[in-house]
């Protein structure tokens, strides 16, 4: 994939894994157009960085995308990159009683739904491109489970389905279909968990996650696996239960 000159959109872009590749994108002279829920961060991120486009979009909404699809291919016709990259991650409880249903699956609206939505709307615009590329942003608990977001986790090995999937169906087009399954990454999202849960975890920079996937993009490199994503990968397909037992360790005082 060529890394300059194009027009890029990013969902969830206002922080997080999606603001970095946001800045890295505009410094490689790419156009980049981000949307967020919450215009405060979209503001704070536009102040960092102030090239960045913003738009404030709900990808969990069907309307909103419909409403991001018409302004973005009126106000940006070159754009020929869609980045998939809002989500959220929470631990859940399943012993727990009183959960709101709808609540409980707000992950699959924004992490699995959105992706799909977004990229059967955006699609006909990319595939008239000379050249386009649609980026998945999955996570390295597509391949094994973290038991302590069971939601997350299956909403993730869900998306990696997907774009392999995907990527066959559209190999005679000229969009490219990327997944980028990033390790624990150093985030706001982890502020979710108790110190206790990331005991024995090591996270990796966020800018460094963003430069070796950025390598893996240049290098045409469908499936990029940085830091401990190549790890557990590889442990679960040679060591399964060893490693599903590994990241079980937090989830133990749930069962009670």
């Amino acid at each position: 994939m060529k890394l300059d000159g194009n027009t890029i959109l990013i969902t969830g872009g206002s922080s997080g894994i999606g603001f970095e590749f946001a800045r890295a994108f505009v410094a490689l002279r790419n156009t980049v157009i981000i949307t967020g829920r919450d215009v405060a961060k979209l503001a704070k991120a536009q102040a960092q960085v102030p090239e960045l486009k913003t738009i404030r979009s709900d990808v969990s909404l069907v309307e909103d995308i419909n409403a991001l699809y018409v302004k973005v291919s009126d106000d940006f016709p070159p754009l020929n990159v869609l980045m998939n990259n809002a989500g959220v991650m929470r631990p859940i409880n399943f012993h727990k009683d009183g959960d709101d249903l709808d609540d409980l699956t707000s992950e699959i609206d924004i992490n699995l739904k959105g992706y799909v939505r977004m990229t059967r709307r955006f699609l006909p615009h990319l595939k008239n491109q000379a050249a386009a590329a649609i980026i998945n942003i999955t996570s390295a608990l597509a391949f094994v489970p973290l038991p302590l977001v069971p939601v997350y986790c299956a909403t993730k090995a869900g998306l990696h389905s997907f774009t392999q999937s995907l990527r066959v169906q559209l190999s005679r087009t000229k969009v490219q279909v990327f997944e980028v399954a990033p390790p624990a990454t150093q985030t706001d999202m982890l502020g979710t968990f108790e110190s206790a849960d990331l005991k024995g975890f090591s996270t990796m920079p966020v800018t460094d996650m963003v430069q070796a996937s950025l390598r893996g993009l240049k290098r045409g490199t469908p499936e990029i696996r940085p830091g401990q994503s190549k790890l557990l990968w590889l442990m679960n397909r040679v060591a399964p239960n060893f490693i599903l037992a590994q990241l079980a360790k937090p989830a133990q005082r749930m069962q009670h």
